[in-house]
């Protein structure tokens, strides 16, 4: 393959900057997407318009595309974040954007739509910086197409459901709770439906005439008998709100007697976004969703969704939310959105749908990972990997200066405040004690047998000899396969010019993709493998909860699924404020919760919340609209 620059492409000027990120994104002219859809090779039957700037693309796509080739495969990931910025999705749009407009490919980028938590919150919006942006800005990290609102409801109504389950089970005999499950209709006959049927199936009880079963059928049928504390399933809500991580529910004069300590999780961390995120089409979703435990009964076995009869229901919310939405960088570039954030706390990758889609109708794929390679990267090889079947031909290692120094004892970072000296004058003594995160982010990498590109994102304030610097210690002491410096935020695709080249270089040697880990490990051996091999640690340690989690999961069969594990984003070991690469630490494990519908166990590391916290100053002081333009305003 020899790219060539398509005539007419201009590099970004640096100088053209007009204002903050936003106003960047609300200056460019953004074409229809059916132009985008139609050039990329889709149909106008398979595209679901909002507006004229996005589109759901049906899954109907994928079937007509079955027989066409895939394109190449690359993941973007980075070094342990901080409050500096690394700017992976910055990178991740302008890489896209070099290898369509500027080097003349078929190439998507996929990424995740952002969580309204962080976004009015400390870090703002993820739709990149600069010239490599995805548009329109607002509409994509604000409601986008509505898929976490869909996933919202759904889980809310399961716990709504599990809830009332229990109430009604405490307060009606056998018959009755069997006659309010299964009543007869106005032709005086009862009929099971496709859930009740599944139960019965489940239970090996005949689904023939609901009429025909006896006294102890029906009290089977009827009582899911749970265990209150053994509940799972907790709440969930699309906003960072730290009095809702323990809450007590119960509280009203019909609930006496019912009330439970329970709490919320941030939407994007539910099973369901997992699921939706892992899901291979309607049945498979269907099917997931049906296998998921909310609790466990007092015999100790698993009560899911199905049982509670609220699966079929939750699909019918979420069956929408399988269609990826269609958008555009600041070039024109198509950009598939799909599946949720948070690697620290989900697998925090984008679907495995709209990456399927996107290498049927693409010559090259960037698909990003949340977080560091030791989060986001760890999940999309041993999780995400495992459902699709797909195998990645490189991966993009995003690394700053300044985040480096950072890494290597520089002052800390107070938001709102100017960056200390350190931050915005060479120092190449402080960035050489930085260096050995990114070292070990790309052997995290490598150990997966996959090539790695180095992407060193250049700020105005790095000096040539500190770019120099890191991109040199890459490839000779880390053993990455290139390393380029870019200027995606200045420069759009022009400034990762020559990371595509370098990228589409590597992808032509022979990979030799492998596993950390088999799933007939033990669940303590996978950990344990994760935590020494990923995280360096020397060992881990189980509180009795999570001791008694593991004898469970491997009675009820559930040892033999992946780790997803829930850790801190901000070090490679539990403590977040322990930066560079952690020494001498073992890994505390608190608990461990079971998503077998999205099929893998996750790990609680330490104080890991599930739920996060507005700060003092939270980002919303900055949103508002212009009363005179009606334009958003503030956004980051």
């Amino acid at each position: 393959m020899n790219p060539t620059i398509l005539p007419g492409v201009e590099p970004v000027a640096k100088t053209k900057r007009v204002g903050s990120d936003l106003e960047i994104a609300q200056a460019a002219k953004l074409r229809p997407i059916q132009e985008i859809a139609l050039e990329l090779g889709l149909l106008e039957s398979e595209l679901e318009l909002h507006g004229p700037h996005m589109a759901k693309v049906s899954l109907e796509a994928l079937d007509r595309l079955g027989y066409q080739a895939m394109g190449r495969y690359i993941d973007v990931t980075a070094i342990t974040p901080t409050p500096l910025g690394e700017g992976k999705t910055t990178v991740t749009v302008g890489l896209g954007q070099a290898l369509g407009a500027r080097l003349g490919l078929k190439a998507v980028t996929c990424i995740r739509q952002p969580s309204q938590g962080p976004t009015f919150g400390i870090k703002g919006g993820a739709a990149g910086g600069g010239y490599s942006q995805v548009i329109p800005m607002e509409a994509f990290n604000l409601h986008l197409t509505g898929d976490i609102h869909a996933i919202t409801a759904a889980h809310n109504l399961c716990a709504s459901a599990l809830e009332a389950r229990m109430l009604h089970e405490s307060k009606l005999d056998d018959e009755t709770l069997f006659d309010r499950l299964c009543p007869k209709k106005s032709d005086g006959k009862r009929r099971f439906t496709q859930t009740m049927r599944s139960r019965l199936k489940r239970l090996g009880i005949g689904m023939e005439d609901p009429d025909s079963l006896t006294t102890h059928e029906k009290h089977r049928f009827a009582r899911l008998d749970i265990n209150p504390d053994a509940i799972q399933w907790r709440r969930v809500l699309d906003t960072s709100d730290r009095f809702l991580r323990g809450v007590k529910v119960g509280m009203g004069s019909e609930e006496a007697g019912h009330e439970r300590m329970t709490g919320f999780d941030i939407a994007v961390a539910s099973e369901l976004m997992a699921i939706l995120a892992l899901a291979s089409g309607l049945e498979d979703l269907r099917h997931r969703i049906g296998r998921v435990v909310v609790a466990l009964d007092k015999a100790g076995q698993p009560v899911t969704t199905e049982d509670l009869g609220v699966a079929g229901a939750m699909t019918v919310l979420m069956k929408d939310t399988l269609k990826p939405t269609l958008m555009q960088s600041l070039e024109g570039n198509p950009v598939m959105v799909h599946a949720g954030p948070f690697a620290n706390i989900a697998h925090g990758n984008s679907s495995v749908l709209a990456d399927r889609i996107a290498l049927k109708l693409a010559d090259v794929v960037v698909t990003e990972s949340g977080f560091g390679a030791d989060l986001g990267m760890e999940k999309f090889f041993n999780i995400k990997c495992r459902t699709s079947g797909l195998v990645p031909d490189a991966v993009v290692l995003v690394a700053t200066v300044r985040a480096l120094k950072m890494h290597g004892g520089g002052p800390k970072v107070v938001a709102g405040k100017p960056l200390a000296a350190a931050y915005v004058q060479e120092d190449l003594a402080l960035l050489e004690k930085g260096l050995p995160n990114l070292l070990h982010h790309i052997s995290i990498a490598r150990k997966f047998g996959v090539p790695v590109v180095v992407a060193v994102n250049a700020f105005a304030t790095d000096s040539p000899a500190e770019l120099e610097f890191v991109r040199n210690a890459a490839m000779t002491q880390g053993g990455a396969a290139d390393a380029v410096i870019s200027h995606p935020w200045s420069e759009g695709g022009a400034g990762c010019e020559e990371l595509a080249k370098a990228v589409l270089r590597v992808t032509e040697e022979p990979g030799s993709f492998r596993f950390l880990y088999p799933l007939d490990w033990p669940i303590r051996r996978k950990i344990e493998a994760i935590a020494k091999e990923i995280y360096g640690a020397d060992g881990v340690d189980y509180t009795p909860e999570a001791e008694a989690r593991i004898e469970e999961f491997t009675r009820l069969g559930y040892d033999k699924m992946p780790i997803c594990m829930a850790k801190t984003h901000l070090s490679l070991g539990p403590d977040p404020t322990v930066k560079g690469v952690p020494k001498g630490f073992r890994l505390p494990i608190r608990d461990i919760r079971a998503s077998v519908g999205a099929g893998f166990l996750y790990p609680l590391v330490g104080q890991m919340s599930t739920m996060p916290g507005l700060p003092a100053r939270p980002g919303f002081y900055d949103v508002d609209v212009d009363l005179v333009t009606g334009k958003v305003i503030g956004l980051s």
